[in-house]
């Protein structure tokens, strides 16, 4: 299935300059586990992007949003669940 990420990144500092505001978006085509589990490291560790970004100090705070780009709702439905359930909320 096709998915549409958007990865922001708040108040950071990249190379010692203050960025207010950073947005990644990308699209993949990745199997609905897949999702599934990115979401899950996405929620247990919120460093699970930026630890692999080069030149970047410091975030105060990321945001994770994850839509199909072809309609599947079945996916939307377990993902309501993981953003219902899982603590700090997917947002």
């Amino acid at each position: 299935m096709r998915v549409k990420f958007e990865l922001k990144l708040h108040d950071t500092v990249v190379e010692k300059k203050r960025i207010n505001c950073i947005i990644f978006d990308w699209e993949s085509e990745l199997e609905e586990q897949e999702v599934l589990e990115l979401t899950h490291k996405f929620i247990t560790s919120r460093k699970f992007f930026t630890s692999r970004m080069s030149g970047l100090d410091y975030v105060r705070e990321s945001e994770l949003s994850i839509e199909p780009v072809e309609e599947n709702a079945n996916l939307m439905d377990k993902l309501e669940l993981l953003q219902k359930y899982c603590s700090p909320p997917l947002t």
